[in-house]
């Protein structure tokens, strides 16, 4: 841990290290797609860009989830929504119930305290060391021109304004993805995000945009990076064990592809 809101992760010596875009409370479809490319939980970690919860039809199994010794996960927006509908009362609940708040609306005061304890130290970002260099991960965007500055002000904030003032940009933030920006982050070797919703993965400069709708039946799919060779691997059905799994390293003309079919 680097901090109370950016944790660190060694290399792993053991197996592979993925990262996976939003869940949003579908987790047997996202253990399905692990069974497919072949996730080892003996040796593999599962890292997520956050947005655990909401939407989907499993939400209140997260903690399960967040016991798992392999499994490692930022704060995305829906739990800042989560936390702030349960400890502050500044989420209003039709506003939460419309973005898929209700399996924690519904429940007693107790289990709502249990879940929100849990989401709420969550970090906000994460590294991970590879041996060609540290990734990031993060659910919206480094709110930073640097991913050093960025740890620097999560180090260095004083008041729960900064600390606010940060986390709505990394929770929150589009305009990357909105202008197509590709300037990237410069010091380290790629950021992973999820947050906006697209069709394909899309690569900005080295930000890799993962949410593909994993979470929306029949029109989405879940989509890993791995964290050693940035490869993109997508679970195919009926696509079973590591030789059949199918992978593509994105690079720059398939991201603009992917943005022109996202549009």
């Amino acid at each position: 841990m680097i901090s109370n809101y950016v944790d660190r992760y060694g290399k792993n010596p053991a197996g592979k290290d993925y990262c996976v875009g939003d869940i949003h409370g579908c987790f047997s479809t996202l253990k399905s797609a692990l069974d497919i490319i072949g996730f080892d939980e003996r040796s593999d970690r599962l890292f997520s860009v956050g947005d655990l919860v909401d939407r989907g039809p499993e939400s209140d199994t997260v903690l399960d989830w967040l016991a798992l010794p392999w499994f490692h996960a930022v704060q995305g927006n829906h739990e800042d929504m989560a936390i702030d509908y349960v400890n502050s009362g500044k989420q209003g609940c039709e506003n939460y119930k419309m973005n898929g708040g209700s399996w924690l609306i519904d429940m007693q005061r107790d289990q709502q305290n249990a879940i929100v304890s849990e989401l709420a130290v969550l970090p906000y970002a994460i590294e991970v060391e590879t041996d060609m260099g540290m990734v990031g991960i993060i659910h919206a965007d480094c709110a930073c021109s640097t991913w050093s500055e960025l740890v620097e002000r999560f180090a260095d904030a004083a008041s729960k304004y900064e600390l606010r003032r940060l986390t709505d940009q990394c929770l929150w933030a589009r305009k990357r993805i909105e202008t197509g920006d590709r300037s990237g982050v410069p010091d380290v070797r790629a950021v992973i995000v999820g947050h906006t919703p697209i069709i394909h993965p899309l690569l900005l400069g080295n930000v890799y945009h993962i949410d593909t709708r994993g979470w929306l039946p029949g029109k989405g799919y879940f989509t890993f990076v791995d964290l050693e060779t940035l490869e993109i691997t997508l679970p195919i059905p009926g696509m079973t064990g590591t030789a059949d799994r199918p992978q593509s390293k994105l690079q720059g003309p398939q991201a603009s592809a992917n943005r022109e079919a996202r549009q």
